[in-house]
């Protein structure tokens, strides 16, 4: 009885979903991956160039030209400092913000899918977020590179880091799931998401310390999901502390809740995607 109440819930069946769906998910991941560079001489070596690029525009601007420190204490602190720790801010929000801008358009895009009973448009969210994790990953290993070429060293509490991640991961999914929705019945979301990505990265600590605001403020940008994430990959990758684990069980649990939820919105709405499209 028990097994059979277990596949009953929105969660086996999404995770069932997802297994049964993984080679078509893989085969989309690339595609996807591979056609944003279609057509140009270097391919998918854009895919390092960039986020290098933007890491000694960082270091350069920031770190040379201002000398620029991370708060107040920061008097020893060395000249690239400030671009590494500014580029973990950069990245988390970078994912955040590009999975959830393809969101809603992603049903309205794919509109010879939502025709076919037969394909699972469930997966269209999880292969956008996997393509833009790719892209993610790519930046945090020349973050890595970065921390190593200035520093000389990596804190072995960069083993935390996935741990860090991951509870962003499921509620990114989730709200994508979300927005995917949305965005087939609601045009305008499409247009505004980036609007509301762009406040969502002035209210987290992308550009400066959680530390470096008033007391009453920082309980508004603590509510900001980006904020926790990024001062916990700070402490894990640049401080070389220990991540806060009961925060990232309870940020866990609510983003699987989100998730959950928002993919049996999802999986609710979804019927009606053929007569508005």
């Amino acid at each position: 009885m028990s097994h059979l109440s277990l596949k009953n819930t929105a969660l086996y069946k999404m995770l069932a979903s997802i297994w049964r769906n993984k080679n078509l998910i893989y085969q989309m991941t690339r595609r996807d991956i591979s056609g944003r560079y279609k057509g140009s001489v270097m391919g998918l070596f854009w895919s390092f160039i960039n986020p290098i690029f933007m890491l000694a525009v960082y270091t350069i601007v920031f770190s040379v030209v201002f000398k620029a420190k991370w708060g107040a204490g920061a008097v020893n602190e060395p000249k690239t400092q400030f671009a590494v720790i500014l580029f973990v801010g950069m990245i988390t929000h970078g994912f955040f913000a590009e999975t959830l801008m393809r969101a809603p358009g992603l049903i309205i895009q794919h509109a010879n899918y939502v025709k076919k009973v037969v394909f699972p448009l469930e997966i269209l969210p999880v292969v956008t977020l996997l393509s833009v994790l790719f892209h993610s990953f790519i930046s945090f290993c020349v973050l890595l590179i970065a921390f190593i070429t200035f520093n000389g060293f990596l804190h072995w509490t960069i083993i935390f880091a996935p741990l860090v991640f991951l509870p962003l991961i499921i509620l990114t999914l989730g709200l994508a799931w979300l927005l995917s929705s949305l965005g087939v019945y609601i045009r305008d979301i499409g247009q505004s998401i980036g609007i509301i990505m762009t406040v969502v990265m002035f209210l987290s600590p992308v550009f400066y310390p959680l530390s470096a605001l008033p007391k009453s403020f920082q309980h508004i940008v603590l509510l900001n999901p980006l904020t926790f994430i990024i001062e916990q990959a700070r402490t894990v990758i640049i401080w070389g502390g220990l991540p806060n684990f009961a925060g990232l069980a309870v940020y866990t649990l609510i983003s699987v809740i989100i998730m959950v939820l928002s993919y049996i919105w999802f999986q609710k709405t979804r019927k009606g995607f053929a007569d508005v499209i």
